[in-house]
């Protein structure tokens, strides 16, 4: 099962377009569908990961579905890395990542919506605090973060790795900014 791919352009979409908006956890079919029509191709590795820590209950992979146009959004949450605790520990800390919105559906709310429904899930299996990490160069990204209460809590290199979709070594530098939401108190 695919989505449809009908995009239309955003003078064309009705007002209440989000309010059709699915956002649920993905599915295996969906991983093709998660490159964009290629745009995020070099990708195609991370997402079957990701997709396969799933299975395993170490992350969730969270995909906002629009009828008649398809995947429209995605963010991915790391609920246990051992190598990374201080990003993420199984427990009490998840770590967000891959967090997307298709181009002509920013700012519209959906970043918000797809946000706080991580939040709330996260809330519901008992998380105390979010960790995410944004670039330097996407201060649009970080005021959405700082408006839904993430804080700076320190300089973050950007410094990672990946196979691409050829199996090629990658190597990514993105200066940016660890931020940190907490969800509530210990004491709760």
């Amino acid at each position: 099962m695919t989505d449809q791919k009908i995009h239309a352009p955003k003078s064309q979409l009705d007002d209440d377009w989000l309010t059709y908006v699915k956002i649920r956890q993905a599915e295996k079919w969906d991983l093709k569908a998660l490159e964009w029509e290629g745009a995020y191709k070099r990708f195609r590795r991370i997402y079957a990961d990701v997709y396969r820590r799933t299975q395993y209950g170490e992350a969730l992979m969270w995909v906002a579905n629009l009828p008649g146009s398809g995947l429209i959004g995605q963010v991915f949450v790391q609920l246990n890395s051992d190598h990374r605790p201080e990003l993420a520990n199984g427990k009490t800390r998840a770590y967000v990542h891959a967090f997307r919105v298709r181009p002509r559906y920013q700012n519209a709310g959906l970043g918000t919506r797809l946000m706080q429904f991580v939040e709330s899930d996260l809330i519901a299996r008992d998380y105390l605090a979010v960790i995410l990490a944004v670039a330097k160069d996407n201060p649009n990204a970080r005021r959405l973060y700082e408006r839904l209460g993430y804080e700076v809590i320190a300089p973050d290199s950007g410094r990672w790795s990946y196979r691409d979709h050829r199996g090629e070594l990658r190597h990514v530098v993105e200066p940016g900014w660890r931020m940190r939401k907490n969800l509530r108190s210990e004491k709760q």
